[in-house]
């Protein structure tokens, strides 16, 4: 079973940047595709992005163009969600995700009839105004 470790979280300025990462162990890295979630008080998960096994291909939730960069280094088994320009309304629990099927990454948050295979224990992001 592959774990995932996010870290990087943690207390920053609105107009800051942040880079969270996802470390993986006990399976093979490159064979999963990898997501970024985030869940706010109150508020559902939502997808913030997916990349693909090889790094070829993302796919980004409609709210987070242009902010948000998702990248990962299979050498290093290891996913990053970059976040430029932090807002306070940024402030949640960001989870990575890993699933060997990228289309489940995608769909995961609005199908309810989709599971993925692994889930991180979650990294606080707060932003302050």
């Amino acid at each position: 079973q592959l774990q995932l470790v996010e870290s990087g979280g943690g207390l920053v300025q609105a107009g800051d940047s942040l880079r969270l990462s996802c470390a993986a162990s006990g399976r093979t890295f490159s064979s999963y595709a990898m997501g970024w979630f985030r869940q706010a008080p109150g508020k559902e998960r939502e997808l913030v992005g997916a990349i693909n096994r090889s790094g070829s291909s993302t796919y980004y939730g409609d709210s987070e163009k242009g902010r948000f960069t998702i990248s990962r280094d299979n050498a290093k088994n290891t996913a990053y969600l970059q976040i430029n320009t932090l807002k306070p309304e940024d402030t949640a629990v960001y989870y990575c995700a890993a699933d060997r099927k990228f289309h489940n990454i995608v769909v995961v948050a609005t199908d309810k009839d989709i599971n993925v295979e692994v889930w991180g224990q979650g990294a606080l992001v707060t932003v302050s105004s």
